[in-house]
């Protein structure tokens, strides 16, 4: 699969439906190119910059880590970082300022609009954005202004379906929906739901395809199992037998001893 550029995604925009999965570990990232994946992303942390070049024929995208950049400057400077890593794309949860600021500097940005959650109080909480007439004019002009501002693409989390169509009709960048329905030109999922690593709670909008969770469960279980009998053939010397020990000649360790004698 050839890597798709900024361009090539843009190409897509209704002529097919683009796939989208954000991972946390490198293993999720070579499976999923490996699986055909159109866009990768994750997190821009020390311990993911090393993901793009695991996947050099896969769209990567880094997300700017919410909270740890208090000016455009502080952006342009993590999202150049990002791109020197080999990033093709970088998420910005901020305002279409900061946005602006980013996109005229050439860095290709995902903005966000609906529910955002570390901003959830000011629609009272983790919750869908955009049920009410005033809500939903809301969403629209914020995506409008993030298109304004450059953005190439919009991540729409959690918003209702018929108003993520609308909007994707009337915007020229990409959208991506997470929880906004099958209308948008990319879907979104979270590789710890998609992959069912989650207990208790699963989002509503998510698509459990496996269940990693049980598995880990039954895989600590056989730790603790292996551990025990461990303990067990120590406590009643069954461990080390002979094939785990060094062999020394009969000749050579009375040599040894003489020698110590």
């Amino acid at each position: 699969m050839a890597k798709l550029t900024v361009k090539e995604l843009l190409d897509l925009k209704g002529v097919r439906q683009i796939s989208f999965v954000q991972v946390a570990q490198a293993e999720e990232a070579i499976a999923a190119s490996e699986a055909g994946m159109d866009m990768i992303g994750t997190g821009f942390r020390s311990e993911t910059e090393h993901f793009p070049s695991l996947v050099p024929d896969s769209h990567f995208q880094f997300g700017l880590v919410w909270g740890q950049h208090a000016s455009a400057e502080e952006a342009l400077r993590s999202s150049m970082q990002a791109m020197e890593a080999g990033a093709e794309s970088i998420y910005c949860g901020m305002s279409p300022k900061i946005v602006e600021a980013l996109a005229r500097d050439g860095v290709p940005v995902i903005a966000h609009v609906g529910l955002n959650p570390p901003k959830a109080t000011w629609v009272g909480g983790l919750r869908a954005v955009g049920r009410t007439r005033d809500q939903a004019l809301m969403v629209y002009q914020e995506s409008r202004a993030f298109e304004s501002a450059g953005a190439f693409a919009l991540e729409m989390d959690v918003i209702p379906d018929r108003l993520a169509e609308e909007i994707t009709r009337r915007v020229s960048i990409l959208t991506i929906s997470l929880g906004s329905g099958p209308h948008c030109d990319a879907t979104y999922l979270f590789s710890a739901d998609l992959l069912g690593e989650n207990r208790g709670h699963i989002p509503r909008h998510a698509k459990v395809y496996r269940n990693f969770a049980q598995e880990r469960d039954r895989l600590q279980n056989e730790r603790i199992k292996a551990y025990q009998e461990y303990i067990a053939d120590i406590s009643s010397r069954n461990y080390p037998e002979n094939a785990h020990c060094v062999s020394m000649s009969d000749d050579e360790f009375q040599g040894f001893l003489d020698s110590v004698d």
